[in-house]
């Protein structure tokens, strides 16, 4: 109990960065379109806040150690506040999409904060207990995130300084925390070949991951507008595809540490393009259809990143670990930032369905390679523990890393 209070400041900044962070995507989309951007300059917003987080996520190690945590923190904060007061100023696609990076540079910036704090004031003994609380704090806000669109206005100042105060908001428990500062943590190596060489089907794996969240949760709510859903209602269509997920992560972790990872792989990609198919049919089927499919697709797809992280584990040793966690982030990295852009370029020629259609072909893609991989080697025998693996920075490898292991 005492550990769980020294960590309230940071999980209550990690709800208020969430909600702040979590908002300004669907809400650009609206917005995009209430301005008149086209398709491909709203996909090109979600490209920009993917590329940001990849330019944070090793960035923010390196200020941290010059300027320690608490400032680090600061500095990122102000940076995703600036960009999010910044929308309503100046009336601009590119402009916009400077924004975004900034946005993604705050989140990537402010998780690397948390997480390297968290990680120097666990131990073995608290580790699980802690990632475990950590997750469902992440998870509800991501949650909450979805649910404001529904009162937010599109292209509105005060919508944008709404979630600018959140984010403003998030200094405030970990700046006025009295608990001592730990070390600066070394960054870890970028070694995306490392993902590859142990494991190139989980590779494949985490860019087919980004190419289904990335996608639907920053080009979604043109789909949702497409089949007639109001602002309140994508709220509910986003929130459904993360609860979906969320709710996946027990049955499907049991799953994958009982039978081979790569079956388990297989058989999700399949559920998925069946959801994916569901989801195109059920698009007349009213609001609760629509609402139902959303959750399917979240089930089937959320749980792919840590399936295929724990299959990459497996082949690794306990010194690889955190290397091996970045390279499979920097993976899903890249996919992230051309899926956002690629969905929407397919949305504005062929329809709202090809969000979906491209999503399902991925998922072919890694269905096939998943098979040619089974006959090439041998599942591990010995094998880590499934470990449900948040996309929220570099340093999560040194939080996950010891969960793993027997």
């Amino acid at each position: 109990m005492r550990l769980l209070i020294s960590f309230a400041a940071l999980f209550f900044s990690v709800i208020l960065l969430q909600l702040s962070s979590g908002g300004t995507g669907p809400l650009d989309v609206l917005s995009g379109t209430v301005l008149g951007f086209s398709r491909q300059e709203i996909g090109m917003l979600g490209s920009a806040h993917f590329f940001g987080f990849f330019i944070g996520c090793w960035w923010a190690p390196r200020l941290m150690g010059s300027v320690g945590h608490s400032r680090a923190f600061a500095a990122f904060t102000a940076t995703g506040a600036i960009g999010l007061m910044a929308h309503m100023v100046v009336i601009d696609a590119y402009a916009w999409a400077v924004m975004r990076v900034a946005s993604g540079l705050c989140v990537a910036g402010c998780y690397t904060v948390i997480e390297a704090w968290l990680q120097s004031k666990v131990t073995n003994e608290t580790r699980g207990r802690t990632m475990g609380i950590y997750r469902v704090v992440d998870m509800t806000g991501s949650l909450g995130a979805q649910m404001i669109i529904g009162i937010l206005a599109p292209a509105s100042y005060v919508s944008y300084n709404l979630l600018a105060m959140g984010c403003c908001a998030a200094l405030l428990p970990l700046t006025l925390t009295k608990v001592k500062q730990p070390e600066t943590p070394e960054s870890p190596r970028l070694r995306p070949m490392l993902a590859v060489t142990r494991s190139p089907l989980a590779a494949a794996g985490v860019v087919v991951a980004a190419l289904s969240s990335a996608s639907f949760r920053m080009v979604g709510p043109i789909y949702g507008q497409e089949v007639g859903l109001s602002a309140g209602q994508i709220a509910w269509f986003l929130s459904a595809f993360v609860l979906g997920g969320a709710l996946a992560q027990f049955p499907i972790g049991w799953l994958a540490d009982k039978y081979d990872r790569r079956v388990v792989l297989i058989w999700l990609s399949v559920a998925a393009m069946a959801s994916c198919f569901i989801t195109v049919m059920a698009s007349g089927m009213g609001t609760v259809g629509i609402m139902l499919t959303a959750g399917l697709f979240g089930l089937t797809t959320f749980p792919i990143y840590s399936v295929a992280a724990a299959h990459a584990h497996d082949f690794a040793s306990s010194e690889e670990r955190v290397e091996l966690s970045a390279a499979l982030m920097f993976f899903f990295a890249l996919g992230a930032i051309f899926a956002p852009y690629l969905a929407s370029v397919l949305i504005e020629n062929f329809g709202a369905s090809a969000l979906f259609l491209m999503i399902s072909a991925g998922h072919a893609v890694l269905v096939v390679f998943g098979l040619t991989r089974m006959r090439a080697r041998p599942t591990r025998k010995d094998r880590t523990r499934y470990v449900y693996a948040p996309r929220t920075s570099f340093q999560v490898g040194r939080l996950l890393g010891r969960s793993r292991e027997k």
